[in-house]
């Protein structure tokens, strides 16, 4: 075995042994009202109806609606006086201060190249201002919306199978039937709410299509056998995994070409990406959690249900013979492009302008800003709500005892549900059964959050607040009544709005996840390799993941993912021994000289080492035939002369001759380098073994640490951008390290707004 296996990076997976020339580097109702604190009534006749009342308060949802100015385009139509905008400078707090880059040329080229793409006409909205906030834009022009594919019916063969006979369907009906035959295996299908759903949909289409084309009568869902359609949908899945390399390259760059005309419009003059121009495809609504209508039917949406938004001179997007939008709207207060109405909830789907855009990045610098100037009415909001837990009005509790539980906890505001969404709740609609109380001040909570993720906290409260709870609870309160029966969202946000303008209850979890992580990085020191930085500053993101309960479940491969890395860090500890073993061989006295260095060479058996060798053969035959077939399909499709078995038989050869060598080793105990080497040569080779090893090992923790919290949602909706941005300069961790290339795009005005100095 040469040396040179121990130079090979992480980054070789895909070049064979054989192939490796060179080395890679790597309402005021009173408390007294409502309960008598002597015999223990409590008035429930009082209901939160009367209190919404007199508050004038009414509970809207927090959607988008259609916007007010709409009409459709006329022919001959004088188009108005096109609004003007004055630009209002935006206030940036430092000077922008260059992030630590990649060292290497290879890295400079592309960091270059890609600051020279990104410096190219690009729009610094940050730079510029805007005076009137309802006006989002004077001209918009674009292409539309692109639809999913027309349905292709079955081969005349492949048929549902109802108690033993086939069906003939309706293409309709028939693409209905193939969205759960293609789920068959799932856990989804197993699901007797999913089943029922399905069910009930498909026999709703079906009637609607005039029923079974040979007449057959379906009523029970148990005598219908989808196995043939699973079967057909399994061999077309196959067939696809099949395909050349270059042919799915081919395939991706048709798709690419059909897309591109829509991947971007027209913005005020300007280039502007567009974020998902594709309508939803039909299929069946899964949902999260147990959602009840899981397994419904999303139906197909067509050109007739979509409304574009478009300035009046732009051109209207065409459509085939025979189509027609829903309707055209020319509405600058909003920031959509297209928008359709979705069956499952009743709500509005929209097509929007990329997050990298700059009315999103505007939307983001506007909310993270509002952000930071809660931390200016902290103080008082507190006292006021501290204050008012002890209130003689029962309202005035509840909504102390809200605040507290928001701002403390980071608990969502909650709303009101329907019957047949999620049961999932916040704050404000909190049931009895989802608070215990035990004394003194524990509480704990129980209940599915938002995407129905389990909230399961058990805290220590203000005494006060404890005993509010307990007073909330008390009968005839039972499970299923309301624990803030006094209060909703729009009441508690209409009560913040006293404090500052724009204040609701969400602005309080962007403001404690953002200032939690500036507490967090305060607390890191400015020492130590770019990957313990970066351990730190994930256990920092890690803390804000769990006060906003971002959960997630341990993925499937979490296990195999895991030992893979630990099998990495094991070979590499085998590289560093057998590097220690060439040196005595080279100088025997270097055991007398450093007996400490030398003493993990005793650590590895032999069983270990065959172990390793092993999986360093299979992996190396392997990758041979990989990049036999790979190279193959690149030949094939170039019209070059193909590979032949030799070639394959040569490299495998190669890879035999290394394993006799491993076998040889093994028996003899005999490093055999290849090079000549000397000590000094191969203690420098140790020593980077030894800082790959370390990044491995911290890569492998940050990996088991983080395998059932979300860092990503925090990172991206609820901390500042700007603080991993200063983390970055401060710590000279490149940026890329953070943020991946679309979310540098994203949060462009943050990258280069700051210095190493603000602050949140």
């Amino acid at each position: 075995m040469t040396s040179d296996l121990h130079e090979r990076s992480s980054d070789e997976e895909d070049t064979p042994l054989a192939q490796s020339g060179k080395r890679r580097r790597a309402a005021q109702v009173t408390i007294d009202e409502e309960y008598d604190t002597e015999d223990g009534e409590y008035n429930s006749d009082i209901a939160l109806s009367q209190v919404s009342e007199n508050l004038n308060g009414k509970t809207t949802p927090e959607v988008e609606e259609p916007p007010k100015r709409v009409r459709r385009k006329v022919k001959n139509e004088t188009p108005k006086k096109k609004t003007t905008r004055k630009l209002k400078k935006i206030k940036v707090e430092s000077s922008p201060k260059k992030l630590t880059t990649p060292k290497s040329e290879e890295d400079k080229s592309v960091k270059e190249e890609e600051d020279e793409q990104e410096d190219d006409g690009g729009y610094k909205w940050w730079e510029a201002e805007k005076e009137d906030d309802t006006i989002k834009w004077t001209t918009l022009k674009h292409n539309g919306v692109i639809f999913p594919p027309a349905y292709e019916p079955l081969p005349s063969h492949v048929k549902l199978y109802y108690d033993g006979k086939p069906v003939d369907l309706p293409p309709k009906a028939e693409e209905v039937a193939g969205f759960y035959a293609a789920l068959l295996q799932s856990d989804h299908t197993k699901n007797p709410v999913f089943q029922r759903n399905f069910f009930d949909d498909f026999l709703e289409v079906l009637k609607e299509c005039g029923g079974t084309l040979n007449g057959i009568e379906i009523k029970v869902f148990s005598k219908c056998d989808f196995n043939k359609m699973f079967e057909y949908y399994e061999l077309q899945k196959e067939q696809r995994k099949q395909l050349s390399s270059q042919e799915k390259k081919q395939l991706r760059l048709e798709k690419e070409k059909l897309e591109e005309p829509y991947k971007f419009c027209e913005l005020d003059g300007r280039k502007e990406q567009v974020g998902n121009f594709r309508i939803e495809p039909p299929g069946l609504f899964r949902g999260r959690g147990a959602h009840p209508k899981t397994g419904k039917l999303k139906r197909r949406v067509y050109p007739e249900d979509v409304v574009l938004n478009l300035d009046n001179e732009a051109p209207i997007p065409p459509l085939p013979e025979g189509q027609n939008w829903g309707e055209i709207r020319h509405d600058n207060t909003v920031q959509w492009l297209a928008m359709w109405r979705e069956n499952i909830s009743n709500s509005f789907k929209y097509v929007r302008f990329a997050a990298n855009s700059s009315l999103n990045g505007l939307s983001d610098f506007k909310k993270f800003e509002k952000a930071r100037q809660l931390k200016d009415h902290i103080d008082p909001i507190r006292k006021d709500y501290t204050k008012n837990l002890k209130s003689k009005i029962m309202l005035e509790r509840q909504k102390s005892v809200a605040i507290y539980l928001i701002d403390v906890f980071a608990l969502r505001a909650g709303g009101e549900k329907s019957e047949d969404e999620a049961d999932t709740v916040g704050c404000c609609s909190l049931r009895y059964e989802h608070v215990t109380l035990k004394p003194p001040t524990t509480v704990i909570f129980d209940f599915l959050g938002k995407d129905s993720i389990r909230f399961y906290q058990e805290v220590e409260v203000d005494k006060q607040v404890f005993k509010n709870l307990a007073i909330f609870k008390r009968p005839p309160k039972q499970p299923g009544h309301q624990l803030f029966d006094r209060l909703d969202p729009s009441i508690l946000n209409k009560h913040l709005q006293h404090y500052m303008p724009g204040l609701t209850a969400k602005v309080f979890r962007t403001y404690n996840a953002s200032k939690t992580m500036q507490d967090q990085l305060d607390l890191i020191p400015n020492e130590g390799t770019v990957a313990e930085k970066l351990l730190k500053y994930n256990a920092a993101n890690r803390t804000v993941a769990i006060l906003c309960n971002h959960q997630r479940s341990v993925t499937k491969t979490h296990a195999q993912s895991v030992q893979k890395a630990s099998d990495k860090i094991r070979e590499l500890e085998w590289q560093k021994i057998r590097l220690k073993k060439a040196i005595l061989q080279l100088d025997k006295k270097q055991m007398k000289e450093r007996p400490k260095f030398f003493e993990e060479v005793e650590d590895i058996t032999k069983e270990d080492e065959m172990a390793i060798h092993k999986r360093i053969i299979e992996r190396e035959v392997e990758k041979c035939h990989k990049k036999f077939a790979r190279d193959n399909d690149k030949r094939k499709f170039e019209n070059m002369e193909l590979l032949k078995e030799s070639d394959l038989k040569e490299w495998l050869d190669k890879v035999e001759e290394q394993r006799l060598n491993f076998e040889q080793e093994l028996k003899t105990g005999v490093v055999e380098l290849k090079m000549a080497s000397t000590v000094e040569k191969l203690d420098k080779q140790i020593e980077k073994l030894d800082q790959r090893i370390q990044n491995s090992a911290i890569q492998l923790r940050d990996k088991e640490e983080n395998s059932q919290v979300s860092l990503g949602t925090s990172k991206i909706n609820y901390i500042d951008p700007r603080l991993s941005v200063v983390f970055c300069k401060k710590y000279g961790v490149p940026i890329e390290k953070i943020f991946t290339k679309s979310l540098r795009e994203k949060f462009k005005w943050a990258v280069e707004s700051v210095d190493e100095n603000w602050r949140f």
